[in-house]
């Protein structure tokens, strides 16, 4: 018995070749293999594939109509998929067919297009960026050709159009499957999709419209950056094919490491070493900072590990006001050689602290012992 082609796409006989195209698309949308696994849809997918092609060619639907079956008779297709055959690749392929897609015709490509950015490292020191500053860069990158202005052709020249594409920078070609003739278009290769050639293209930047070169750009380092931060130079990237605007230039800020400082955000950290004496007396320090010389007091009693802040002595805060503190870490250090004297100083103060037996609280004379101590390990 022949099979009912018409109601395996649910229509009745009689209908339009519209009718027809439709209810193939709806159904190949739920049954295609790349959307539905299920072995049932599977085969489904293919009946439907078998009628669909048997009632748009006219010789077999003809037969059809006749009460015959097309392929029983030898008509072509066999027993497997008809999409096998026709050089289709999956579901997009087929939407494609169906709806025209790749007889779109898009237009030609710009020559002319946006240039790319650009990054350079620029190195500094830590006062130059904790208080900024001005420096001078060089950067190699494409420029605007001086010999055609971007235009890509020689002097006197111009560019014409393309003959392959007729200047719409794409070609087609056309195909012939079951489903009747489809259109394809793929981007032009001579003129690259531009639909316009050079003939005589420009000495200097061999029709690109850009040539690469070496040139200067002042670069002013706002107080506050830190390492890593970039500053962005707005059109001093790379110029664009055909001329194109240029991007941007990226200036990348490496901080250097300091001898003394280091640095935390707004903050700045340095250490200092005492002696031992130093800091059970207390001193006052000179100590040098990025601003200057600063007078740092150290108390009496001073232990290692402890830390002093100068206010406002760091780095200026880059979107706010005011600046970073200065945290000056102070280390206590402890003598190790010692010489006789020094030794029977010690063992004196020990004795007096009570620090040379259990339990003691002798005090007295611990001041003069102590200067007789410092004068001795000076």
């Amino acid at each position: 018995m022949a099979t009912d082609y018409y109601g395996v796409l649910g229509l009745s006989r009689g209908a339009s070749d519209t009718e027809i195209k439709k209810a193939y698309r709806r159904l190949a949308r739920d049954l295609h293999p790349d959307v539905n696994p299920d072995p049932e849809a599977k085969e489904r997918f293919q009946e439907i594939s078998r009628a669909y092609q048997a009632l748009t060619d006219p010789d077999k639907r003809r037969i059809v109509d006749l009460g015959g079956d097309p392929f029983d008779t030898g008509g072509g297709g066999g027993a497997g998929s008809p999409f096998a055959g026709a050089g289709f690749g999956g579901l997009g392929d087929i939407m494609d067919a169906f709806f025209g897609a790749g007889a779109t015709t898009r237009g030609p490509r710009s020559r002319v297009r946006a240039g790319g950015d650009a990054l350079i490292r620029l190195e500094l020191d830590l006062d130059e960026t904790v208080f900024g500053t001005t420096r001078d860069i060089t950067v190699d990158t494409a420029v605007l050709c001086d010999g055609c202005t971007g235009a890509g052709t020689a002097p006197g020249t111009h560019a014409t159009t393309c003959t392959t594409c007729g200047g719409r920078g794409e070609v087609q070609s056309v195909q012939r499957s079951f489903l009747g003739q489809v259109v394809a278009s793929r981007p032009c290769p001579t003129c690259g999709a531009t639909g316009q050639v050079i003939p005589e293209p420009c000495p200097k930047c061999a029709g690109d419209g850009r040539v690469r070169a070496r040139r200067t750009i002042p670069v002013k380092v706002p107080a506050g950056v830190e390492d890593g931060m970039r500053i962005r130079l707005t059109g001093h990237g790379e110029v664009g094919p055909g001329g194109g605007p240029a991007g941007d230039l990226y200036v990348e800020i490496v901080e250097q490491p300091h001898p003394v400082f280091t640095r935390d955000g707004e903050d700045l950290h340095c250490r200092v070493t005492l002696p031992m004496t130093a800091a059970a007396l207390g001193t006052t320090l000179t100590l040098e900072t990025l601003d200057g010389e600063e007078e740092v007091d150290i108390r009496p009693g001073t232990q290692s590990g402890s830390m002093l802040t100068l206010r406002a002595k760091g780095a200026p805060r880059l979107r706010a006001t005011g600046r970073g503190n200065l945290h000056v870490h102070v280390e206590v250090e402890t003598p190790t050689r010692l010489d006789a004297e020094q030794e029977k100083l010690l063992r004196e103060l020990a004795t007096l602290r009570g620090e040379d037996r259990p339990a003691s609280s002798a005090t007295e004379g611990q001041g003069g012992l102590f200067s007789k101590l410092r004068d001795a390990l000076k």
